[in-house]
């Protein structure tokens, strides 16, 4: 089942869009902080994306630009402006097409069909995964904090995803050896807790502080 995410503030055309593409077999659900786009964005890892162009406190452009930072995902402006410096704008940000309001909603079913099946054909995009306002990308092996973006290593992001698949759970030490080099039999104890701090240390330069605890005796946690 494809994911859609609706960015728009208008309540009764993102309670009207969601009701007739869940009706169609998408999971949709519609963004409910303004301030957050990206982290519900990521906390939700849709496959495309609906999104007004204008918004309260930051526009559709910025968003755009935004997601694009951290994903390949269709991105479908709806707009009240059909002009074409609004189109032209729109796919210089990143957009892939725009409907402009009015709009039938069965026009904008067969955009995102053709849009879906143009991005993915069978294939499923791989998800972002959120915590703390910490945006995780697996397939590229990068983290985004507050606009602030970091490339991690092989073993800082084996660890991190390790972590944030399990995130609200302690996750051993043994785990993340295994995870890290398949065996734990001839690993000293010491290089992963270096891995670990460099791993904590990158995330703090971002500013996310105190992501990974310490749980002695017993793990890592990202609570």
């Amino acid at each position: 089942m494809y994911r859609l995410l609706i960015v728009e503030d208008d309540p009764v055309i993102a309670s009207a869009v969601a009701e007739y593409l869940a009706g169609w077999g998408y999971q949709v659900q519609a963004v409910q902080d303004f301030n957050r786009v990206l982290e519900e964005f990521a906390a939700f890892g849709p496959h495309l994306v609906l999104l007004d162009l204008k918004l309260p406190v930051l526009g559709g452009f910025h968003w755009c630009r935004e997601i694009r930072r951290v994903s390949t995902v269709p991105v479908l402006f709806i707009t009240s402006a059909s002009d074409n410096i609004t189109a032209v704008t729109a796919m210089g940000m990143g957009a892939d097409d725009l409907i402009a309001k009015p709009f039938e909603l069965s026009l904008l079913a067969a955009k995102i069909e053709a849009l879906l099946r143009r991005a993915y054909g069978f294939a499923v995009a791989a998800p972002l995964l959120e915590h703390g306002g910490l945006i995780y990308n697996p397939a590229d092996a990068t983290v985004q904090y507050e606009g602030q973006r970091a490339e991690l290593t092989k073993n800082e992001n084996r660890i991190l995803h390790t972590l944030m698949e399990r995130r609200g759970k302690i996750v051993s030490r043994e785990l993340l050896m295994t995870r890290l080099w398949e065996t734990d039999s001839f690993v000293d104890e010491n290089t992963l807790t270096v891995n670990v701090a460099r791993l904590r240390k990158k995330l703090e330069q971002l500013g996310a502080m105190d992501l990974i605890q310490t749980k002695k005796g017993m793990g890592y946690l990202l609570p």
